[in-house]
């Protein structure tokens, strides 16, 4: 259990949240929600005991996890040696378990020590740590080829993987996850799930991931309106109850306005009459009923919307034998398809498996989406009548201009809109007001994320190629995103780990199995479907 009481975090005249009082209890699951800037990571450091709260107390237990965000600080670690680590007390008796071994002659006190050792070691479950530790590593991808190397040795994806994998080891007594389904596949983030739907401490978890927090989360905790206020169930229950509650406190308040109204009225027709002892009474009325201002909320939600210029051809895309190499290694083999007008393919997988690199092969052919240096090693590529692409590539950061502002930059696109356009589209996508004149090497991921979708509903494509385009979107941006899509009338290839974007757009699957593409057409749930007939 946490308990929190009377903290309270503000950042100059900003406030975060104040005098928040409240219990995480074990065996609960609770979400940590709220928008951009909210103050969710700020306060989960508190909940660590990483940031000290400006006022108030937390009472955490012994045992608490926390999912650390630095990449390098193991890299002089052996893999299996940085998960165990998340087991601090077993960790700090292995190594001095070691150390005494390692000395030419023990004394007898140090043989006294190394029993006191060995028994913390078997209560820690020390002596099957390896294998423990290895088994969450499989489950989040680590091959066990990998498991001895050096953490220096491995990508910034994979180093996030086994942190996550360490945050996980030693059975917690309380865990606390900032956005643990970051650089994980589909595969990977159920296993995740799953693993903390069996966890038995305290977790709270910050995730962008909506399918991801109605599936483990059995309760959650908004920070919103300067306080954190906890529900009962998952994200969209949430939603659900925050908007009946807030609905009920705004009709409550109108009412009591009209009251007060009626009252003044009255005071003020009748305070130099003989009514004087009715005007009494009802002054008092007054100031029982006065309203209290009810705290604005920080969530903001942008508008997107994917409109064509002008339609394709049904035949929007052929594709025969393509082949795609990175030194020795054959990362697209000889695969084959078309696609037609309307369609909307989600290319999912493991990661490492090829999706950005088939995305990046089908667009080689046009100018200006992809590296010039990429080429195809085999293959045809044949796009259809008025095809029209709009891009949104992994990293959007090397395609927006520096030296610029956000309006500016989206001026290029189309020099004939009018000033009142520009703003629209960036109002649209959260940049109101100043926000539009602001430079654009200050831009964080989020924004440079949203300011690529202001490009696309400005160029107005027949075709979407998106590659992971929910990387740096809060949960609000993601959802606008998907209805969008839904909506949107042209074809689509769409690479995400996202699971309700994939149920929720895709009309056909490509599926990457290391071997080869399953082509299979159809919607999620049917594949899904299909799967498990075969197995």
């Amino acid at each position: 259990m946490i308990s929190v009481n009377n903290v309270s975090m503000r950042y100059g005249a900003k406030v975060l949240f104040e005098d928040v009082t409240t219990t995480f209890i074990a065996g609960r699951r609770y979400g940590l929600t709220g928008p951009n800037g909210s103050g969710k990571s700020t306060f989960m450091k508190v909940l660590a005991g990483d940031l000290d709260a400006q006022k108030g107390t937390v009472v955490r237990p012994k045992k608490v996890s926390v999912l650390r965000q630095d990449q390098y600080a193991f890299d002089a670690f052996r893999v299996i040696d940085t998960v165990i680590m998340g087991n601090k007390g077993l960790w700090a008796a292995l190594e001095e378990r070691e150390h005494i071994y390692a000395k030419p002659e023990m004394s007898d006190e140090d043989g006294m020590r190394l029993g006191e050792l060995e028994g913390i070691v078997g209560e820690e479950d020390g002596y099957t740590a390896e294998s423990d530790a290895a088994i969450l590593l499989q489950g989040l991808d680590i091959p066990d080829e990998f498991h001895d190397r050096k953490m220096s040795e491995l990508q910034g994806g994979q180093k996030v993987r086994v942190l996550l994998a360490q945050a996980l080891f030693g059975k917690p007594q309380a865990l606390l996850l900032d956005e643990p389904t970051n650089y994980l596949d589909l595969d990977s983030i159920h296993w995740l799930q799953d693993f903390l739907e069996h966890f038995e401490g305290t977790l709270i978890t910050i995730s962008h991931d909506r399918h991801f927090l109605n599936s483990v989360c059995t309760h959650t905790a908004d920070i919103d309106y300067e306080t954190i206020i906890t529900y009962t169930g998952g994200y969209d229950d949430m939603v659900v109850a925050k908007t009946q509650i807030r609905s009920r406190l705004e009709s409550q308040n109108e009412q009591r306005e009209k009251k007060i109204a009626q009252l003044n009225e009255f005071i003020a027709r009748f305070s130099a009459g003989t009514r004087s002892s009715q005007v009494t009474s009802r002054k008092k009325e007054v100031e029982r009923l006065q309203t209290t201002e009810l705290a604005r909320s920080n969530i903001a939600r942008p508008f997107i919307r994917f409109d064509m210029l002008r339609p394709s051809g049904k035949h929007i895309l052929e594709f025969d034998s393509l082949i795609k190499r990175y030194s020795d290694q054959q990362v697209v083999k000889d695969f084959s398809g078309s696609v037609m007008r309307g369609e909307k393919i989600c290319l999912m997988g493991r990661n490492g498996l090829g999706k950005t690199t088939l995305l990046k092969s089908l667009l080689s052919g046009l100018p200006d989406l992809v590296e010039k240096d990429f080429q195809l090693d085999g293959g045809t590529v044949k796009w259809g009548h008025e095809a029209q692409v709009g891009y949104f590539p992994q990293d959007v950061s090397g395609l927006i201009d520096k030296g610029t502002t956000v309006a500016e930059w989206l001026h290029n696109f189309d020099p004939q809109a009018s000033n009142e356009d520009i703003r629209g589209i960036l109002g649209q996508m959260l940049f109101r007001g100043e926000e539009g004149l602001k430079p654009t090497d200050a831009l964080s991921g989020g924004e440079a994320a949203r300011l690529i979708f202001c490009r696309l509903m400005m160029q107005k494509p027949n075709i979407l190629a998106l590659d992971e385009p929910t990387n740096h979107l809060d949960l609000e941006s993601i959802n606008a995103l998907n209805i969008a899509l839904q909506r949107y009338e042209g074809t689509v290839l769409l690479v995400t780990h996202d699971h309700d974007l994939i149920d929720e757009v895709a009309t056909r699957i490509w599926h990457f199995d290391g071997s080869a593409i399953e082509d299979f057409k159809g919607p999620y749930e049917e594949y899904l479907a299909a799967t498990a007939a075969v197995r």
